[in-house]
Parts: C-alpha cells; structure tokens; sequence
C-alpha cells in the first residue's frame, strides 16, 4: 500500500477508521469531507454503531481491522482502546498502511518504540494525535514565543466527571495533552516532575497538579481535575518581554508587553484562526502520507509525552497510594 499513497495528486487516498466511538466518530465524519480522500469504511466489534456510522456517512462497516485491510486502504487512524493499539497499529503497519494512533501511543513506553521501530522498518507514515496542537489558540500562543526567552508556563484543564472515563485517570486522560504542550511550547524535553495526585471521587486520580523543569530551565505547572461543574481550558506564558493568556475553548489569545517602571503596560489581541482542529490534523496526516514528510507529531513525541504521563503516576500515585496498574482507556 505504501506506493499507491504516494501516486498521482489525483487518485483519491485510501482511508479507514479503527475504533467508532465518539473520537472515532469524529474521525469518519472529517475523513468523508476532506477533498483527495476516500474514507473506504470503519472498523469496530460494535455493529450497531459501526452500521450507524456506515449508513450516515456511505461507506463500508467491518467486524476487525483485518477485514478492513483485506478490503484495501493506504491509511487508517487508530481511535480502539489503547490497550489495542500496539496489536491494531502492527497488524496495520504490516500490511503497509500508514497510521495515526490516538494518543497515547500505547499502554506503555515499550510498545510506544516497538510500534515506532515497525513503522521505520515498514517505510510507512506513523502519526500520534496529540490533537491540542492543532488548536488555533495553541498555534497562536505558540507564534507569539517565537524567539522569545520563556520562564513560565501554566495550564488548567478542568471539568466534570466524564462516565465514559470511569476507569482511568486524569493523568493520562487530559494532563498527557497539556504535557505534549510544554515540550511544544518550550521545543525542550521534561526533566523534572514533580507531581500531586489525589482521588476523590474515583478509583483512580482524579485531582493533578503536576510541576515540571524543562531541559531549557522552564518552569512549567498543570492544573487538571474533574471535580469542577464547568469546562477550562486555559494557558498562561510568561517571558522575558511578555506575558501571553490563551483560553482554548472561546479561542481568545491576549498578549501584554512594554512594561514600565510605573507598573503599566501594553496589551492586544492576537489573531485566531478558526480551523476545527480535528480537520486540521487529520489533513496533516494525510499530508505527510502523501508527501513522505515528517509528521506533525511523531511516534518519538508521542513516547516522550507517556513517559512523563506515566513517570507522574508512579511518583504521585506512590505517595498516596494509588494502584500503579497500567491505566486501561476506553473506547473514545
């Protein structure tokens, strides 16, 4: 499959989907409106939701991936479980399709490189959707620190109890999108963890705050719970020149600077753009199918984000005493 993908600008790619709950949804429903692609079917164990998705969006439905692949694809996406994706992403990538997983890469560190290495034996793209970087609120506060020297870095990401989340922790449900950030945002690795974990509703954490020192001397804090009745989203970076605000749900980003002895200073507005972040990154990915460029988040990135995710919950779960099993995400 590998040389079809990279044929004429003309000839559709080939697309499926692996995993129909609701980011696999998602996925089916942006892959069918994207121009140069084809989404040929979906692939998911559930066929009421399967034939639902197949019947709104006119392609075909399959029982397993293999069947999917039997039908023929030059890509697919990966929203199963991720207790799945190592066995899914290798079944695909030996068959010559390119893939992008759903972050996180894997259950664990070891299957992360395990799929990465396959990937490079095959010649085959692999993508991670670390999907917050294709937020146009993240893309304007990530050009507004161009060049600049940051000290500070701080996010909230907070919310209600999601059901469907019940047996999994914040770490790895929401925190792992904050800690892909900082290493975006800073283009440095984390070296410094330092986390707080406290569950007290669920089984597992449901409370984070976790504080981070980058290779490049950014001090950096996430703020994450689902205790609070309302959805935030917010960054806050500070630098030498500037201190820069973004809210990643209304999509405002505000920039101070020019400050002056007197305590005053300069403020504005920065420009936003209104892409659906989803279509953005799944367009990134087919980009780089086609292309045979580096994609926008790889495997390695994808890596670098769970160990620290999971570095924070042998730390912080240790101190007070949560269970350090491998956390188990549910279908999307």
């Amino acid at each position: 499959m590998v040389d079809s993908a990279k044929g004429s600008a003309q000839k559709p790619l080939r697309v499926g989907v692996v995993g129909v709950g609701v980011m696999g949804c998602n996925h089916a429903r942006v892959f069918a409106g994207l121009p140069g692609v084809q989404l040929v079917g979906v692939a998911d164990p559930s066929v009421g939701q399967t034939e639902f998705v197949g019947r709104t969006l006119g392609c075909g439905t399959f029982p397993d991936v293999g069947k999917l692949l039997d039908f023929g694809v030059d890509a697919v996406t990966i929203a199963a479980p991720t207790h799945l994706h190592r066995e899914v992403a290798l079944t695909c990538i030996r068959r010559g399709v390119h893939v992008m997983i759903e972050k996180p890469i894997a259950s664990t560190v070891e299957q992360g490189h395990e799929i990465i290495e396959a990937a490079k034996r095959a010649g085959v793209t692999l993508m991670v959707g670390h999907v917050e970087r294709f937020n146009p609120a993240a893309q304007s506060l990530k050009e507004a620190i161009r060049n600049e020297d940051i000290l500070s870095i701080a996010i909230t990401r907070v919310g209600p109890f999601p059901p469907r989340m019940s047996n999994v922790g914040i770490v790895i449900d929401l925190a792992v999108h904050d800690i892909d950030l900082v290493r975006w945002f800073t283009d440095s690795e984390i070296t410094e963890v330092q986390p707080q974990l406290s569950s007290a509703k669920a089984e597992r954490e449901d409370i984070a705050l976790l504080q981070f020192r980058t290779a490049s001397g950014v001090l950096a804090h996430i703020n994450t719970n689902w205790l609070t009745p309302f959805k935030a989203r917010t960054v806050q970076i500070a630098t030498k020149r500037k201190y820069i605000t973004g809210d990643l749900l209304t999509r405002q980003v505000t920039e101070c600077f020019g400050f002056q002895p007197d305590g005053s200073y300069s403020m504005r507005h920065l420009s936003v753009g209104h892409d659906e972040p989803l279509r953005a990154e799944l367009g990134a990915f087919v980009k780089a199918v086609r292309t045979g460029t580096r994609p926008a988040v790889t495997g390695e990135e994808g890596v670098a984000s769970l160990e620290i995710a999971i570095r924070c919950l042998e730390v912080g779960g240790e101190a007070i005493g949560l269970p350090l099993r491998k956390p188990r995400v549910v279908a999307r």
